[in-house]
């Protein structure tokens, strides 16, 4: 089992950015494939971007591709999120995901540890 922390989470402005952080507590965290979904009131919980093990592959959910970058590094168990150009549909809890299946989940079911989640709300 992976403990994941996320951090990061705030209160923007429309068109600002932020940068998410997971840090995870493994003996081994890149053997692990990295995810980031989101769950905004009332609605299930959506993949966002995921990372492999070694970050050479990086996967996004197309309805915010070009407004994000996933990145990790190894030596420091940590994965970060970067997001730009933010608009109040982006408002959710932002969640980290630790999983070893392959090929890269892009669903919540192919993640096995999960951190607690920070929010992220833009106004308008």
């Amino acid at each position: 089992q992976v403990q994941l922390v996320e951090s990061g989470g705030a209160l923007v402005q429309a068109g600002g950015s932020l940068r998410l952080s997971c840090a995870a507590s493994v003996r081994t965290f890149s053997d692990y494939t990295m995810g980031w979904f989101r769950q905004a009131p009332g609605k299930e919980r959506e993949f966002v971007a995921a990372i492999s093990w070694i970050g050479g592959t990086t996967y996004y959910s197309d309805s915010v591709k070009g407004r994000l970058t996933i990145s990790r590094d190894n030596a420091k168990n940590t994965v970060w999120l970067q997001r730009n150009s933010l608009t109040p549909a982006d408002t959710a809890v932002y969640y980290c995901a630790a999983g070893r299946r392959l090929p890269v989940p892009t669903v919540v079911a192919g993640y096995d540890s999960w951190g607690q989640g920070t929010q992220v709300t833009v106004s308008s």
